[in-house]
């Protein structure tokens, strides 16, 4: 069985939905600390003068040790309205805004008070959109007893161990993480792990330069949904 397990990010890049996609369970880490300036209340879109910009959720004031599971939305502020108008850029320019603003109005429409739910809406809502209805776990709700993790990377080799049946494990993370896990620990745990690489396909943003990385709202403005469903499997495990 093939396992996730991601902080739960807002509106992130498409190989975090290939992730979700091609494994069997997808779980969001919300009882770590949360770090500022990262992706779990932002993330980019292409800017009306050229390069990009953030698009942005507004969190009530916390102090720096908050965790995750306890950061909550400011809904005081006009948010939704705040990336509506940022993303008017792509009215003119982009073959797929109807659709895409509609999906963002589907999850819009429902008040959030976690950052975490908000975020899990996110994935479920574009996963169905991109015709793959993968179940998304939030891990303050799976009630595991886990082993307290002693470094970083133990974190998902005790959530893995947790939940190991008869079934053996294989965990699956970014590329970004290659440096980052031990692979030697989880294997004399019996959990395999791997890294998965995506093969990110340029698409015509009507610009000079392409902008690679953005939020998967970029992505579905300009292209169809076939060919966002074709880039999703456009990855290699190392």
């Amino acid at each position: 069985m093939k396992i996730a397990i991601m902080q739960p990010y807002f509106l992130p890049y498409i190989g975090y939905f290939s992730l979700i996609k091609h494994t069997d369970m997808f779980i969001l880490l919300d009882t770590v600390q949360f770090i500022r300036h990262g992706w779990i209340e932002r993330n980019r879109v292409l800017k009306q003068n050229g390069g990009w910009i953030y698009i942005r959720v507004p969190l009530k004031k916390q102090s720096q040790d908050t965790l995750i599971i306890d950061s909550k939305i400011d809904n005081s502020q006009n948010w939704k309205e705040k990336i509506f108008a940022q993303l008017q850029i792509y009215k003119k320019v982009a073959p797929n805004y109807f659709q895409t603003i509609e999906l963002l109005e589907e999850i819009f429409s429902k008040e959030y008070e976690s950052i975490t739910k908000l975020n899990k809406a996110v994935l479920k809502t574009v996963s169905d959109y991109l015709e793959f209805d993968k179940d998304i776990y939030i891990f303050s709700e799976m009630n595991l007893q886990i082993e307290i993790p002693k470094e970083a990377d133990e974190w998902a080799l005790n959530i893995c161990k947790a939940i190991k049946s008869h079934k053996r494990i294989h965990y699956v993370n970014p590329i970004g993480g290659v440096e980052f896990f031990d692979r030697n620990k989880y294997i004399e745990n019996g959990v395999d792990i791997s890294f998965q690489k995506m093969k990110i396909t340029e698409y015509n943003q009507r610009r000079d330069n392409f902008e690679a990385g953005l939020s998967i709202i970029d992505v579905l403005m300009f292209n169809s949904k076939e060919e966002v469903i074709g880039m999703l499997d456009k990855y290699e495990l190392i």
